[in-house]
């Protein structure tokens, strides 16, 4: 063989290994890509599936503390009901820290009732509304402090 055939051989034999160099060096690149968008997925996945399980437990939470809270204010309202009941009905009384006035005196005296300082009906109706005003205003009060105590200080 002929030397210029021997350098054609060998050029196309050193031509035919930088061509798969070249094509092995690419799809190796190629095949890294793929690599870190699959990674990145993966990740992506699990970190929305971790996600997915904390909203899951404040919702269970969340639900419980509403529950809790609910279920409190209900029975402050019945407390409150079971007051009024009994109070109408005599069982039990109001009692009132209050004094007449001097001139008072002698006239309450004078007609004999002998009754005590009462509450008027529309003030007794405003205590009760007051009573369950605040009750409600407490209970919702505790419910909001532990909401933010085990939901947004987590």
């Amino acid at each position: 063989m002929k030397w210029y055939h021997q350098a054609l051989i060998a050029l196309f034999v050193m031509s035919l290994a930088g061509g798969l160099i070249y094509s092995a060096n690419h799809y190796h690149g190629l095949y890294k890509d793929e690599q870190d968008r699959a990674d990145k997925a993966e990740s992506l996945a699990q970190l929305r599936l971790d996600t997915i399980n904390d909203m899951q437990v404040r919702q269970r939470d969340v639900a419980a503390l509403d529950e809790k809270y609910t279920g409190e204010l209900a029975d402050a309202k019945s407390e409150n009901e079971k007051l009024r009941a009994d109070i109408a009905t005599g069982k039990r009384k109001l009692q009132l820290n209050a004094t007449c006035p001097e001139g008072d005196a002698a006239r309450a005296s004078s007609l004999g009732d002998g009754e005590g300082p009462r509450l008027t009906a529309d003030a007794e109706l405003n205590y009760f509304s007051l009573r369950d005003g605040i009750g409600r205003i407490t209970k919702q009060v505790n419910y909001l402090q532990d909401y933010i105590r085990q939901q947004c200080l987590k």
